[in-house]
C-alpha cells in the first residue's frame, strides 16, 4: 500500500467514522487541536486501523505523533 492510499484511508476514517471536517484534514493539522482527536477518539482509531490495515498500535509508539502527516508516516512503517 502506498502513502496515497494510507493518506485517503485515513482521511476517509477521520470523515465518516470520528465526523472530522474534510476542511480540517491537513498534513499540518494537530490530530488534538486541530482535528478535536480525544482519547475516545483514540480508541476508535486504534479499533479502525487495526481492521483496515491489519496493523496493531501501540499506544507508546503512537506518544510523538502529533500530526495527520505523523500519524501517516507512523502507519507507512507499520506497514513497511
Amino acid at each position: 500500500m502506498d502513502r496515497k492510499e494510507i493518506e485517503a484511508k485515513v482521511r476517509n476514517f477521520m470523515i465518516e467514522d470520528l465526523e472530522i471536517d474534510e476542511e480540517k484534514i491537513a498534513p499540518d493539522a494537530l490530530l488534538k487541536k486541530d482535528l478535536g482527536i480525544d482519547s475516545l477518539d483514540f480508541i476508535d482509531i486504534v479499533v479502525i486501523v487495526e481492521k483496515t490495515f491489519e496493523v496493531k498500535i501501540k499506544s507508546e509508539e503512537m506518544a510523538g505523533v502529533k500530526t495527520f502527516s505523523a500519524f501517516c508516516d507512523y502507519l507507512e512503517s507499520k506497514l513497511g
